[in-house]
């Protein structure tokens, strides 16, 4: 067990749509936060990074910075996407390590999974296929963390563990079209289409593809559990556990939105991954996390946010 409170817990992107709830979790536990931000620390730069860790001497590390967006940020940026995420985790890594950092969270992503991974996905299986391309940069960008942290931990006695959570979504989320993922897209182009009275929206994809998302303050709280309880050497999913098809999705945003006009379904634009659904067994035996936010209800609460946001 990892005791927190009183502890120097550095969060990068801590500052961010999931970090602003990790730390919310993480003053409940009484620790004392090290937030660093963009603008004061590029973490692409591993002299930046050392200093900020001699600094600040954390006593634990949770990386969960990285450069992220949905299917077409991710088609525009591989390059850029595979070199950030990949150079902040090895900055990250290698200089927690010189300053004897007790313990480092690293949260991954599902994309690291193989293309074609039978449902639902198990940690065996990270190994047995190449990503599915929109996003594979990104994906073994991830991935190859876990290697360097098994490998530090074989070769230094490093404390590091790795999650690999499903795509996450709630309050606060990016709703830049651009960037954006599937579900904060899908709110704000229906919210708009209603407010114009458009006679329809135009999505991406057949609709046949699946996904499970898990609510923000669910990852949040797996997380803080995984830090405070797990200290192995094996990856663990982090998930909801919950598979919905895309089709199904746009459906039901549109209902809670309040759209009535058609949906444009556009086959020449990609679908990603065929299927996604975690197993999330190992986090539920390993450091007892259950997602308690169902989807419907997520997505209720996360219009919400948008609907009383969007100006700003």
């Amino acid at each position: 067990m990892t005791e927190l409170s009183g502890k120097r817990v550095l969060v990068t992107g801590g500052a961010g749509f999931l970090g602003s709830y990790v730390c919310d979790q993480l003053r409940s536990r009484s620790a004392d936060l090290i937030i660093p931000r963009r603008r004061d620390v590029d973490l692409t730069e591993q002299q930046a990074v050392r200093a900020m860790m001699e600094d600040t001497r954390p006593h634990i590390v949770v990386h969960l910075a990285a450069e992220v967006g949905g299917i077409g940020a991710n088609r525009s940026n591989p390059g850029r996407y595979f070199y950030a995420n990949a150079a902040m985790g090895i900055n990250v890594i290698e200089e927690s390590r010189r300053v004897e950092v007790e313990k480092l969270v690293q949260v991954g992503t599902v994309c690291a999974y193989p293309k074609h991974t039978s449902v639902p996905f198990k940690e065996e299986h990270l190994w047995d296929g190449y990503p599915e391309e929109t996003n594979a940069p990104y994906g073994i960008a991830k991935k190859s963390l876990l290697v360097m942290l098994q490998a530090y931990r074989n070769q230094y006695g490093f404390n590091g563990i790795y999650l690999l959570p499903v795509n996450l979504y709630g309050p606060g989320d990016n709703f830049d079209l651009e960037t954006s993922h599937v579900i904060p897209a899908l709110i704000r182009k229906f919210s708009t289409a209603r407010d114009t009275s458009a006679p329809s929206v135009d999505v991406w994809g057949t609709g046949s593809a699946s996904r499970e998302f898990l609510y923000v303050e669910d990852a949040a709280r797996a997380i803080v559990l995984a830090t405070e309880r797990y200290d192995g050497l094996a990856p663990v999913n982090v998930g909801a556990g919950q598979e919905v098809t895309i089709r199904t999705l746009v459906e039901t945003i549109a209902a809670i939105i309040g759209f009535h006009g058609s949906i444009r379904w556009d086959h020449t634009k990609p679908d990603g991954q065929p299927r996604r659904m975690l197993d999330t067994t190992r986090a539920k035996e390993l450091f007892g996390f259950e997602a308690t936010v169902s989807l419907e209800d997520g997505l209720r609460r996360t219009a919400s946010w948008w609907q009383e946001h969007q100006t700003s």
